[in-house]
């Protein structure tokens, strides 16, 4: 069910200087925790091979990486298939 609202409280007025100012003089802002990432070999060669372009893919197919032979013969697949 809704109801209306009949009346509403005036706010009341904020002393901008005193808002502004901290609580104590002595009080200061604290070092917020530094959090600290590490990231696995695994993820940074998938990260690395993710970004290659073909042209780095085709040398290094052509130098025998087994993983670039694949990759271009799964993208080799792909384009005779459509």
């Amino acid at each position: 069910m809704i109801s209306s609202i009949h009346s509403v409280a005036a706010a009341q007025p904020v002393n901008s200087t005193e808002a502004a100012q901290p609580a104590s003089p002595a009080a200061k802002p604290q070092a917020s925790p530094q959090d600290t990432v590490h990231i696995s070999t695994a993820a940074t060669a998938l990260l690395q091979e993710s970004s290659e372009t073909s042209a780095q893919t085709a040398k290094e197919a052509s130098a025998g990486d087994p993983q670039a032979i694949r990759l271009q013969a799964k993208h080799a697949h792909r384009v005779h298939t459509k």
